[in-house]
């Protein structure tokens, strides 16, 4: 049985008459890289307040690493380390002098903290930096030390809420390969809250799509797909050629190619236009499908294979989004 980092069931929080959080219930196995997928106002910082207790519950529990953090946010607190979307430093102190303000606050021994310390800025890439004034660090050095500003307390648990705002693309896809790279190394549990689809895709293991307070849809993003495109999780889009190879039997009609290919298992739905074709299936029948066109006589000009992407799948919820509601 995994261990759970995360335990959440039905979680709710009210502001007035609206509701932040409707009855959420989330569980995150040890070791695992969560993604928190949802547009601006879904509730998902209101969600992480709950999980550090830094904002009462109104319903529902929540336990990371097995702590109740409604009654115990302290102990829950030494557990984890929190990277908001725009870390605060003392900007006259140097980057290796803010971890170690860090590390007093946590009560670290000052021997360790200084070796730990040093160790996370080289893992952060900014050991040659670090005696540098924090006033001096670009956008995305100053995210690298808040990542090293949490992980100077060796938490389990590491919640990042927006972490790569204002980042510039190679900014993002360093920050990215940080996290995996610490994660797997540590065997840290990661949440990662994002309204980025596709960061959220490259990293994460599982994802949960929230939307007005409600996770709408939640597990490996090729399982979102099967839930949601039941029949068409795999797309193929192909050409075929007329062109008579050295076949001892005569071509099959197009009309009785297109019933051959809709007799293989799998396959949904056929269409065939100007020797194009494309073909909806539950599974991936690229191999079926390629040796019955070359088997029956004909020429495979190119053939390609679309699998739904997290875009595909955050969109068509927003689509169905009332019936998903109800």
């Amino acid at each position: 049985m995994a261990v759970k980092s995360i335990d959440i069931t039905g979680l709710t929080k009210r502001y007035g008459e609206h509701i932040a959080v409707n009855n959420l219930d989330l569980s995150i196995d040890k070791g695992e890289i969560f993604g928190l997928l949802g547009p601006n106002g879904a509730g998902k910082s209101t969600t992480i307040l709950m999980l550090l207790g830094l904002t009462e519950v109104d319903a529902g529990c929540v336990k990371v690493c097995g702590i109740d953090s409604g009654r115990y946010p302290l102990e829950v607190k030494r557990k984890v380390g929190y990277l908001p979307e725009d870390v605060g430093f003392y900007n006259d102190y140097s980057g290796l002098q803010n971890l170690m303000y860090v590390a007093r606050l946590n009560n670290i021994p000052e021997e360790e903290a200084k070796e730990r310390a040093l160790e996370i800025l080289q893992e952060v890439g900014l050991e040659d930096v670090k005696d540098n004034k924090v006033a001096t660090y670009s956008r995305g050095m100053r995210q690298r030390l808040g990542l090293a500003d949490v992980l100077i307390k060796n938490p389990e648990v590491i919640i990042l809420d927006e972490p790569t705002l204002g980042l510039d693309p190679e900014g993002v896809k360093k920050f990215l390969q940080l996290i995996v790279r610490l994660s797997r190394k540590k065997g840290m549990t990661v949440l990662f809250s994002s309204h980025h689809l596709h960061q959220i895709q490259q990293v994460c293991d599982r994802v949960g799509i929230f939307v007005k307070g409600k996770m709408l849809a939640e597990g490996k993003i090729s399982s979102l797909a099967e839930q949601l495109f039941s029949k068409n999780t795999f797309t193929l889009e192909g050409a075929i050629s007329t062109a008579v190879q050295d076949a001892a039997e005569p071509l099959l009609s197009i009309k009785e190619l297109v019933q051959k290919i809709k007799q293989i298992k799998g396959v949904a739905q056929v269409e065939l236009n100007n020797n194009q074709f494309v073909i909806e299936s539950q599974k991936d029948v690229t191999v079926e499908l390629s040796r019955l066109v070359v088997q029956s006589g004909y020429g495979l000009n190119f053939l390609s294979k679309k699998e739904y992407g997290l875009d595909d799948i955050y969109y068509q919820y927003f689509q169905e989004g009332q019936a998903h509601e109800k």
